[in-house]
């Protein structure tokens, strides 16, 4: 494999699809089946870097597993993240700060990286306003999903957190608490709720994402590939939200 052979996989995506390089790039992943064809994890992330470099990369790494009302307590530094192996090389190596938060925390680097990261612990659920994924929403911000699809976008949840509160997200119990210890060693006590694990049918929003131009697929080596602007995708899926407050779940889901 020659030297740069990832940076020359993603950048022309990252142009052809107008990310621009002064805003924030969310990155879902699973590479397995690009490390199988010689791609490294690290090449990417730094090619990410090279374009976002007067921007900032955010990742994923939740830890809605291993951080349960039985096992309480989260560490911004040495709770491992469950969003695969990308996640936790960029978590661990690379990203300068990482979002307070029990189940849903992310990673960040680049200029906005504090700003995003700074208030997700304010708020009592997992995607809120106050989340990475809310305050985002100031920038031009573009969804990067290599090996997934728009079933793992979490940003979603911020609009079902929004419009349907009561339809998505558990009631909150006054007795789970989550000690949650920053870099710094403050510790951090929140009440947080969970989501209600429903059949969710987050993918339908994307035909007429494409149609309308605003995401655009393809392949990586044979690894399917999403990108699609933060904004457009919120926007869709608020407003179907507002016609039916149970419009991101499928089939028999939907009925009440």
């Amino acid at each position: 494999m020659t030297l740069g052979y990832e940076r020359n996989a993603l950048v022309p995506i990252l142009r052809r699809c107008g990310v621009t390089s002064n805003g924030v790039l969310v990155v879902h992943s699973a590479i397995a089946s690009l490390s199988r064809k010689g791609f490294r994890a690290e090449a990417m992330i730094e090619a990410f870097f090279g374009y976002m470099s007067n921007g900032t990369v955010v990742m994923p790494t939740m830890s809605w597993r291993g951080v349960t009302p039985q096992h309480p307590d989260w560490d911004e530094l040495q709770t491992p993240s469950e969003t695969g192996v990308m996640t936790e090389i960029f978590r661990t190596r690379y990203a300068s700060t990482r979002s307070i938060h029990p189940t849903h925390s992310v990673a960040a680097w680049g200029k906005a990286a504090n700003t995003l990261t700074s208030r997700h612990h304010l708020d009592n659920t997992p995607v809120s306003a106050n989340s990475p994924y809310g305050l985002m929403r100031a920038y031009d911000s573009y969804i990067f999903m290599i090996g997934v699809g728009l079933e793992c976008c979490t940003a979603i949840h911020l609009a079902e957190e929004l419009i349907a509160p009561g339809v998505y997200l558990r009631p909150l119990d006054p007795g789970e608490v989550y000690r949650c210890k920053d870099r710094r060693g403050d510790v951090h006590t929140m009440h947080a709720h969970r989501h209600w694990h429903l059949d969710r049918d987050f993918p339908q929003f994307g035909p007429s994402l494409i149609v309308e131009g605003h995401m655009h697929t393809g392949e990586i080596e044979g690894c399917r590939y999403a990108l699609v602007a933060l904004n457009h995708l919120l926007d869709k899926v608020t407003a179907a939200l507002r016609a039916d407050s149970r419009a991101t779940l499928r089939g028999d889901a939907r009925v009440a």
